[in-house]
């Protein structure tokens, strides 16, 4: 057993290997990334772990946690965007092996925590959340271990402390992660759908439980505690911009190359649910499904970095619909609309992998150069024609091999492609004074009354402070560099123009990506402003 429990993980930390961490530099660094960067660059550099800030803003009304981790790894290695987004899969692989022994834990079925698992690493959201350094991925980590232990300790018979206390040590690192969040839209609809199907008896366990509380509100009483000696009010859920009730509809789609799967298992309900061999399992799997996505839409501020609470029941549910498939196939008991079913799921991946060649020449073909378009292009095509195949011949190992190897290849031959086609060519980053040994020891600043973007403050690698316009030249302000909107000539009111001679340094234009979202504020002049002698 011990030997089996080895291989699986050891698939399980191969396709997270390729999931989150090959070529994880790719992708520009976007907002949340920046904040957080932020945070952790100036924790490592003034040592104010107690009272983080944000350009030099007070930043404790936000979790604290992630940028701790980040502000390790910035004294280690700084300015190492590699080394954070490594330390983010490696939480996005640790939530993936909790995940593992929940589903374990859950139906006793070991080859349904492999597939379940793996199908959960290789989910679009998964593997974008496992590459950005914006806490997320610690937060579903200490969430899963929590729903794994706590499940452990409720479903037990006899009273597992310990189970009850690491419980709650995961869950206020989980609310010092990303603060109420993650109670919200992953562990509640997970405790209604498990105390309405399974209803644990909690008779002789009611003092482990208050255990458990008290040692998630003494981890995560931390963060409020700094809060309230800073004077500053926390924010234990973000909230984005309100949007209409539908908005996550097409929340299938979120899972990638399992979304027929998916709809599979959730609209086949009325079939599966008589057939499938763990039937309560299965009705759990579907309800806390439902139940997040419920929640998700009643709570006005709606974002797709909230769907993977919704992918990871969804990861059980393709689970249970793969694992009836793999039996009922070795048995021979596969009905004709099984089969039906089973090519259609094995066409999708297979129809967008023998369509790769064509969109590698009209995307790539001029940075690949022809051996290695004609490498890429007979390599999907041989996995394609692999999953075709397992479909049609109604071969579900081959099939879901293939659609591993097809990720696995997407992520290490493609995914530096993608990002160099889609990032912005004109990009021109302020991170380039960094390098200029003239600005050194300058400080940065930027007109008060104009919104800056923190992506320009990680970019330029130093706080960028706001400067009053309305009052003269201070002694001892000078030399500076401005980082404002407009050129300084239209920025800099008359007096100052009098008392400071201006030195233009360039326009920079640090929008990560083209053609999608262009946004004025991440663009700025930069100007030397000296004293006028």
């Amino acid at each position: 057993m011990q030997k089996r429990y080895g291989i699986h993980v050891l698939f399980i930390l191969t396709v997270c290997f390729f999931a989150f961490f090959v070529n994880n530099d790719a992708v520009n660094v976007n907002g949340p990334e920046a904040r957080n960067l932020v945070t952790a660059r100036e924790t490592a550099e003034y040592r104010n772990w107690t009272a983080p800030t944000l350009n030099g803003e007070p930043r404790v009304q936000k979790p604290p946690l992630p940028a701790w981790i980040a502000a390790l790894a910035e004294q280690i290695s700084p300015d190492n965007l590699v080394l954070q987004r490594t330390l983010a899969g490696a939480m996005a692989t640790l939530a993936i092996i909790f995940f593992y022994m929940f589903a374990i834990a859950l139906t006793r079925n070991k080859l349904f925590g492999l597939l379940s698992a793996l199908v959960l690493a290789t989910c679009f959201s998964m593997v974008m959340m496992g590459r950005t350094v914006d806490g997320y991925s610690h937060a579903y980590a200490f969430m899963l271990g929590a729903i794994f232990f706590f499940y452990r300790a409720a479903a037990a018979t006899r009273t597992r402390w310990w189970d009850f206390v690491t419980t709650g040590i995961f869950l206020g690192l989980a609310f010092l992660s990303r603060g109420l969040e993650l109670f919200y839209t992953l562990f509640l609809p997970f405790a209604i759908a498990f105390f309405i199907l399974y209803r644990p008896r909690f008779r002789h366990k009611a003092w482990p439980t208050l255990l458990m509380i008290v040692a998630g509100c003494l981890v995560g009483g931390a963060w409020p505690w700094f809060a309230f000696r800073s004077g500053e009010t926390i924010e234990p859920f973000m909230v984005f911009n309100s949007r209409p009730w539908y908005y996550y509809w097409l929340f299938f789609t979120e899972s990638g190359i399992w979304s027929l799967f998916l709809l599979t298992g959730l609209c086949g309900w009325c079939w599966m649910r008589g057939r499938v061999a763990l039937k309560k399992e299965y009705a759990f799997s579907v309800l806390w499904l439902l139940l997040a996505l419920l929640l998700l839409t009643l709570f006005p501020g709606k974002s797709t970095r909230y769907l993977p609470s919704v992918l990871i029941p969804a990861a059980l549910v393709v689970g249970h619909y793969v694992v009836d498939v793999f039996s009922r196939t070795r048995e021979g008991r596969l009905t004709p609309v099984d089969k039906i079913l089973f090519r259609l799921n094995a066409f999708l991946p297979a129809a967008l992998g023998l369509g790769v060649p064509v969109a590698l020449y009209m995307m790539f073909y001029s940075r690949l150069g022809v051996f290695l378009y004609i490498l890429f292009s007979l390599l999907f095509l041989l996995v394609s024609l692999s999953i075709l195949a397992g479909g049609i011949k109604l071969k579900p190992l081959k099939m879901f091999s293939g659609m591993m190897v097809m990720m696995i290849m997407v992520e290490t031959f493609l995914l530096s492609h993608l990002a160099g086609t889609f990032n912005n060519p004109a990009r021109s980053s302020v991170r380039v004074t960094r390098q200029v040994e003239e600005l050194q020891g300058l400080t940065f600043y930027y007109p008060a009354g104009e919104a800056l973007r923190v992506e320009l403050v990680y970019e330029a690698g130093r706080r960028v402070l706001p400067l009053d316009l309305g009052a003269d030249p201070s002694p001892g302000l000078l030399p500076a560099v401005l980082v404002s909107s407009l050129p300084a000539g239209e920025v800099l009111p008359a007096a100052w123009l009098e008392q400071v001679t201006t030195r233009d340094l360039g326009f920079y234009d640090n929008n990560p990506f083209q053609n999608r979202g262009h946004s004025p504020g991440l663009t700025c002049h930069l100007t030397l402003l000296s004293p006028r002698h």
